[in-house]
């Protein structure tokens, strides 16, 4: 089996030989991200393996369907970069719905109270020997309200984790979590009553640019926003102009609409043409790591792991793969079929 892998990286490289070997799978890899123009390069491939920022929109799924590729097998549990409306009746799409949980909740947590506590700038003044805590003060955890918006796997995790620290937690997801016990509550409560919001949901027409500047004027002055999603549940230049009034009292972001072109690179050396970005980075107040959360041992391996067994399900056997993307009923999601035979 000869897979295509686009957008590869030297710490993806390890995981998916140790499994996909054994099962006869070929990886080519290719740095460049997969595009209209760079789909050629799948020709003579039975699948090509994507990740978060490939842009697999429906001129590449033609282009891909025409050199006889079969199987679209993200190795992320997001699938907004792909047209899954469009590949319905030819191309089938699978993806790794949870890979590791723990390491997005964690990272999330990590980046909250790096920023509330101000450890990012005591690392750097100590190294400096500078030892004032002057504008080091912070605040407590305990005895707050938390916002999750999203209760899959990573936000019920991340959730566990706020209500070891003594939080309050309110929630909100479209498809509320059975037997839960979690406080679900409408959208502008729990905007307007939490001191930090996280997100955790996936992308989509319905979300994109939740937060937004009428979203920010309902939120309690002096609000924590952390994202370790997608970028663009975030309207960026709402956010900035939500700093800049003092209103969003700190934004710790993992994710950046505009990341496609920026991000998993290094560009030191280089002026960024993003505005906005520069600005946002530019801020005391803003946290920003290039998205990073999914990155542990254990999600790696785990990635790669399901991303081959998926890929195996698929060409191999009676080929339904429990992880396929069905458009067959017209929600992606919660499809009637339950992915009980293949989508198509």
């Amino acid at each position: 089996m000869k897979i295509a892998f686009f957008d590869a990286k030297a710490y993806d490289k390890p995981s998916f030989e140790l499994f996909g070997a054994p099962k006869g799978m070929e990886f080519k890899y290719y740095e460049d991200k997969l595009t209209e123009d760079t789909a050629e390069l799948a020709r003579g491939c039975e699948a090509v393996c994507v990740f978060v920022n490939d842009n697999v929109n429906a001129a590449v799924i033609d282009r891909l369907y025409a050199l006889g590729v079969k199987l679209i097998a993200l190795r992320s549990a997001g699938y907004n970069n792909v047209d899954v409306e469009h590949a319905f009746g030819k191309i089938h799409v699978v993806h790794v719905p949870a890979y590791s949980p723990y390491s997005v909740a964690e990272h999330a947590a990590a980046l909250l109270l790096t920023s509330i506590r101000r450890i990012h700038k005591a690392y750097n003044r100590t190294r400096e020997f500078n030892f004032s805590l002057s504008g080091l003060t912070g605040f407590d955890l305990h005895g707050k309200t938390v916002g999750v918006v999203g209760t899959g796997k990573i936000g019920r995790i991340f959730i566990d984790i706020c209500r070891g620290f003594g939080m309050s937690v309110l929630a909100y997801d479209k498809f509320p979590a059975k037997d839960s016990g979690l406080n679900y509550v409408e959208l502008d409560e729990l905007f307007r009553e939490s001191d930090v919001i996280s997100l955790h949901c996936p992308l989509t027409d319905e979300t994109r640019h939740m937060i937004n500047s009428e979203a920010i004027a309902a939120m309690k002055r002096g609000v924590v926003i952390v994202n370790t999603s997608r970028g663009a549940l975030i309207d960026a230049e709402a956010l900035l102009e939500g700093i800049k009034e003092r209103k969003i009292g700190a934004a710790c972001l993992d994710v950046y609409e505009e990341e496609a072109d920026i991000f998993f690179e290094d560009r030191s050396g280089h002026i960024l043409s993003d505005d906005v970005l520069a600005r946002l980075i530019s801020m005391p107040n803003v946290i920003l790591t290039s998205h990073q959360a999914f990155l542990t041992e254990e999600a790696l391996r785990n990635i790669a792991e399901t991303t081959v067994n998926n890929i195996s399900a698929f060409l191999e056997g009676d080929g339904v793969c429990e992880n396929e993307l069905c458009y067959h009923c017209g929600k992606i999601e919660h499809c009637k079929k339950q992915r009980l035979g293949r989508c198509f």
